[in-house]
């Protein structure tokens, strides 16, 4: 049970990271690194995009649909009484998220690594992201 609520939690801030990478970005505004990386770089580069979408928007449907996802599954469990056609509706969906997790943290690493072996600058929120990410990973997979 704490894993879930660690999950939302952590979700929850991923969203907010992305969200506040999205919103520097649209702005055009430099987003303030605390580790004198070089965020604006990173965030405007060729790779902070895929197929077409910015990465940072594809950062916040993943975390939100983890909170969204984590939060019915607490609302589900606490009241004991599951309904049979909603645990079928609902078991595609715990197969998901081990995937969906890991998708996410192998996206992740790859942009860590697109950011030190080829554009060679870095972004901290980038990297907390990450982290977040892996961490996410951790606790689907191993609890």
């Amino acid at each position: 049970m704490i894993q879930t609520f660690l999950i939302i939690a952590l979700s929850v801030c991923g969203f907010f990271v992305a969200k506040y990478i999205r919103r520097h970005k649209k702005q055009n505004k430099p987003l303030v690194c605390p580790i004198r990386f070089d965020c604006h770089t990173v965030v405007h580069s060729d790779y902070s995009k895929f197929f077409g979408i910015p990465v940072e928007i594809l950062g916040m449907a993943y975390y939100a649909f983890t909170a969204i996802f984590y939060s019915g599954m607490l609302v589900l469990i606490s009241t004991y009484e599951l309904p049979e056609s909603m645990v079928f509706l609902l078991l595609p969906l715990f197969a998901l998220m081990p995937l969906l997790s890991l998708v996410a943290f192998l996206f992740s690493t790859y942009l860590i690594g697109v950011q030190i072996f080829i554009l060679k600058k870095g972004c901290s929120w980038c990297i907390v992201s990450a982290i977040i990410s892996a961490i996410i990973f951790a606790i689907v997979f191993f609890f």
